[in-house]
């Protein structure tokens, strides 16, 4: 038999059994320290977290806490744990204790701590991105970079942000920080864009464009942000005097922090806040370093055109001559404005838009050359506008001598050379009001309606001079390429039936063209077609395919001294050749002779926003570079 004690004995190792069993089945047999399999979306989750994508620490902040004991408590007190973190952890480097201690700090202003922990990240990113010492600079293939400059970016956003009013602050101001505080200074020439001063600022990482293909952001430095724009009383610049005050405009805000390592240990820090816009140099020196800037134009183009009335008005200004986009209408008197002060060195790009259109309608190609740093610095884009329902002749007037008018202007000693490389693109009616810049039209449209010298018709010399400029054209100097995209250069076949009979009946004249005309239309005993007084023809009439304008137009050659390119759409190419249109314009009305390229786009009437039509005017552009 057993003694008691060997019962005993063999009890205590059936319950350690037991109980050893028991852990083994709970712990699925695992042991302390080991691994486990990730899928794929956890991988990149994990390779990629940080405080920005999904409030989470990434690893190397995580392993700082770690080090220093601080877990429980930056998650019960995390304003505490910051401050235990700042004054330092003595195994722990500079740029690992200040790569932390942005993220700690963005993390607890985005979960409701004081609003200086947003000022207090882009501070601690700013010291570990630009450390002192040369040695200390962030390896370019550390992760923490990236994430260092959108905390430094969306820090001075942030913390700069005035609740009231929704917009950015940007003035010298003293800012307090979670363990001292910031003096901000800033130059009032800072603010300064042209004749207007830029106001209102809004972060553009808080706006969402929509409409555009693109939304394009410009990696760097800098907290991008767009501005809206307020005339400076009793200045007008010449050189900015073109630009409409309603253009929003992508600048960036850079905060440049001296001495930073030992005014963090003292609490007191200072700054100089500089804005920059895409106009001047896109990259900044910082501390011997050329660093880019951080830019998000797209924003801004967006936020021009939101709600903009420019889409109301396009049917209004093809029924009704007396419409104009513009409030200044005097400043804005050539029908031409620019989308940024002139630069002398850049060479124009004149967009001209089509019927019932707008310039609003050029938005994807802007937009695409405003982000292509081979173009941005090399091009300034003009915008032609016109109401679209005038007889062609007319508008043609207007885009001609408004560019004459504004070369003169700006250039008036003829020293700019870019501004003799000038491109215009038009589209639809625009291109036909194109190609009145690159023809030498003699006598051929005069001819056409009268049987005496324009000497001798008896008019008013405001009618003699409207007669001159609508119906005689020379090639202009200082254009050096036309683009023609979805252009009925032999009429549009829409303009023949009962659309541009209805058409013909619903639009009206501005009397400023057609009391002049009236004047003349009176005279039949000059008129080679009778009976004009009572139908003065309008844009749709001067589309007919059977108009004796169209035939005319057709028939007058391009300059052989402007290069010339076709950008024809087709609904379906697949069609016989002899079948193609785009809706409105058949391809034997799009394609001319003389031309030095063409492309056919798969496309409706549209064109302009066809990914492969401005793939083709951005070659244009390129190429028109390389011409001395």
């Amino acid at each position: 038999m057993r003694s008691k004690e060997d019962v005993h004995l063999h009890l205590k190792y059936v319950v350690y059994t037991c109980f050893l069993a028991a852990a083994l089945l709970l712990s699925g047999c695992a042991s302390p320290v080991g691994v486990s399999s990730l899928d794929n979306q956890e991988t990149n989750r994990k390779l990629t977290e940080n405080v920005l994508s999904d409030q989470s620490l990434s690893a190397p902040t995580q392993q700082i806490l770690n080090r220093s004991g601080l877990v429980d408590k930056f998650r019960l007190e995390p304003a505490d744990a910051i401050e235990a973190l700042r004054t330092g952890i003595p195994t722990a480097s500079r740029s690992d204790r200040f790569f932390a201690l942005a993220e700690l700090s963005f993390l607890h202003a985005d979960k409701g701590g004081d609003q200086s922990y947003y000022l207090a990240a882009a501070v601690y990113a700013y010291a570990f991105l630009f450390p002192k010492e040369s040695s200390a600079i962030p390896n370019p293939f550390d992760p923490r970079l990236v994430t260092a400059v959108n905390l430094y970016n969306q820090g001075i956003a942030l913390g700069l942000y005035n609740k009231e009013s929704g917009t950015i602050e940007i003035k010298t101001d003293i800012y307090k920080l979670p363990f001292g505080e910031l003096s901000v200074h800033l130059n009032p020439d800072e603010l300064q864009w042209g004749r207007f001063n830029m106001v209102d600022f809004v972060s553009a990482a808080k706006l969402d464009v929509r409409g555009l293909k693109n939304d394009y952001r410009w990696p760097g430095i800098g907290s991008a942000m767009v501005a809206a724009l307020k005339p400076i009383q009793g200045k007008d610049e010449q050189k900015s005097s073109l630009v409409p005050p309603a253009l929003k405009v992508t600048v960036t805000a850079l905060l440049r922090l001296d001495n930073i390592e030992e005014n963090l240990k003292e609490g007191r820090l200072a700054g100089e806040l500089k804005l920059f816009t895409t106009q001047e140099e896109t990259s900044v020196d910082i501390n011997g370093l050329t660093v880019p800037l951080a830019f998000r134009p797209s924003t801004a183009l967006a936020s021009t055109l939101e709600g903009s009335l420019v889409y109301d008005l396009e049917l209004k200004r093809l029924l009704s001559g007396d419409i104009s986009f513009f409030k200044e209408a005097a400043r804005f008197k050539d029908n031409v404005f620019l989308m940024a002060p002139y630069r002398p060195g850049r060479i124009p790009l004149v967009l001209v838009h089509g019927t019932a259109s707008s310039p609003a309608r050029w938005a994807e190609i802007i937009n695409e050359v405003l982000n292509d740093p081979e173009l941005l610095h090399r091009y300034q884009i003009w915008l032609f506008t016109y109401n679209t329902g005038n007889p062609i002749l007319y508008s043609g007037g207007l885009l001609t001598q408004g560019l004459k008018n504004i070369v003169k202007e700006l250039d008036p000693e003829g020293k700019d050379e870019a501004l003799r490389k000038m491109v215009v693109i038009g589209h639809s009616q625009g291109g036909m009001l194109t190609k009145l810049t690159a023809i030498d039209s003699g006598n051929r449209f005069y001819d056409r309606l009268f049987s005496v010298p324009i000497e001798k018709l008896d008019v008013s010399p405001k009618t003699r001079e409207l007669l001159h400029s609508s119906l005689f054209y020379k090639p202009l100097p200082f254009v050096r390429q036309v683009v023609f995209i979805s252009t009925p250069h032999r009429g549009s076949y829409l303009s023949s039936n009962w659309v541009g009979n209805l058409m013909q009946r619903m639009i009206s004249l501005p009397l400023n063209v057609l009391n002049p005309l009236q004047e003349v239309f009176q005279k039949e005993d000059v008129l080679k077609i009778k009976g004009m007084k009572n139908s003065i023809p309008r844009s749709t009439d001067n589309m007919n395919p059977d108009s004796e304008f169209v035939k005319t137009f057709a028939s007058i050659p391009l300059s052989p001294t402007i290069r010339a390119h076709s950008i024809v759409a087709v609904e379906n190419p697949k069609d016989p050749k002899e079948k193609w249109v785009d809706g409105v314009v058949a391809y034997k009305s799009a394609h001319i002779d003389g031309v030095e390229s063409e492309l056919v786009v798969h496309s409706g009437h549209s064109a302009q926003d066809n990914p492969d039509a401005i793939e083709e005017v951005r070659r244009i552009l390129i190429d028109n570079l390389k011409e001395k």
